[in-house]
């Protein structure tokens, strides 16, 4: 049965004059909001990163949606809703429009992490409430989910995860005193049972981010310790410790992103409102932007994703909930502020469809 989500457009006097030079194709934005059990949308105009509500918006999810996928194929959204131990299937339309595909599909106890393949032919599912990983294929045609073995057991509660950009290796992180990453490779999209390695990170670590080549990854260790650790992963996906920084204008470092080139990397500061800004050098290393250490947003930032253009970055913030739109000068790395959407209730996830 089909469940129609999402509907037209809002056409008002908030769009964009287009040029000969604009891009003229449309963005969508849908973020998570899982303590009111719905998916907000918007669109964006990608020159100027302004974000216009859709008419019927926000979307019915389900219960405590907490997590977004978006298939490279652009025509599947995948929501994982906590409360209801299940994987939601939405299709997207060229307008945007979402429509839910039922029923849906049962994964372990409250799942709160997605994670895709590039090719789009597997989903990995967090579940925090089991301390597991599922895995499902996905159906090309059709988006289609199938669960492939039994869920993958772990020795953490997953705070986090990532994919390596080669899709070799799955990274899978949790906090603690110290946190752990643990490390598995993968043979047809399937994660082997023994880890490859059971990483040591900083404290309470939350933030998780892989550079696009897949040589570096980035840990964010909140509260006490307030430091990024930059690990080199080895061909066997394995990490070797170069270094943790601290100090500056880091305070509860909650989430890590890597804008699309590879350049810059950004560090949303839950207790201090804002965002570092830091330049990646070839091994890895980090260097504060100076110029744009400490950029305000508003209370309490927790998200945060790249446009597909890599001109733009939405932060998410769970203290008077928003999302916020900045420009991101690709030449400085320089962030500068939008504007903001109120959503009502804390974003969790935001994905944009190009």
């Amino acid at each position: 049965m089909l469940k129609k989500a999402a509907g037209l457009l809002l056409v008002g006097a908030s769009m964009a004059f287009w040029v000969s030079c604009a891009t003229t194709s449309s963005h969508y934005l849908y973020a998570a909001l899982p303590t009111a059990n719905d998916i907000v949308a918007y669109r964006e105009d990608p020159n100027s990163g302004v974000l216009t509500l859709l008419s019927v918006s926000p979307i019915a999810a389900g219960p405590a949606v907490e997590a977004l996928a978006l298939h490279p194929s652009k025509k599947f959204l995948y929501a994982a809703n906590s409360f209801e131990n299940d994987i939601s299937l939405f299709t997207i339309n060229t307008s945007g429009v979402l429509t839910e595909v039922t029923p849906r599909h049962k994964t372990d106890t409250a799942p709160t992490l997605l994670a895709m393949n590039s090719g789009g032919s597997f989903l990995y599912v967090g579940n925090s409430g089991s301390n597991d990983i599922s895995v499902f294929s996905i159906d090309a045609s059709s988006g289609a989910l199938t669960q492939v073995g039994t869920p993958l057991l772990l020795g953490l509660t997953p705070t986090n995860m990532r994919l390596s950009p080669s899709g070799n290796f799955l990274y899978v992180m949790g906090a603690g005193l110290p946190g752990n990453i643990e490390v598995f490779s993968l043979s047809a999209g399937v994660p082997n049972q023994v880890p490859v390695q059971v990483a040591q990170v900083g404290t309470n670590p939350y933030g998780l981010a892989i550079d696009p080549g897949g040589a570096h990854l980035y840990v964010a260790n909140s509260l006490p310790d307030d430091s990024i650790s930059e690990f080199t992963i080895n061909s066997d996906g394995s990490l070797t410790a170069l270094s943790t920084i601290g100090g500056g204008t880091l305070s509860s470092p909650i989430a890590l992103l890597i804008d699309n080139s590879g350049k810059y990397l950004y560090v949303a500061n839950a207790g201090a409102s804002n965002l570092s800004a830091y330049a990646i050098a070839s091994d890895g290393s980090l260097t504060l932007l100076t110029t744009n250490e400490s950029v305000p947003t508003n209370a309490h930032p927790n998200f945060m994703v790249n446009d597909p253009t890599g001109k733009y970055v939405f932060v998410g913030n769970s203290s008077s909930p928003a999302i916020q739109s900045f420009s991101l000068d690709v030449g400085t790395g320089t962030l500068t502020a939008v504007t903001s959407y109120s959503v009502g209730s804390t974003p969790t996830s935001i994905v944009v469809v190009p």
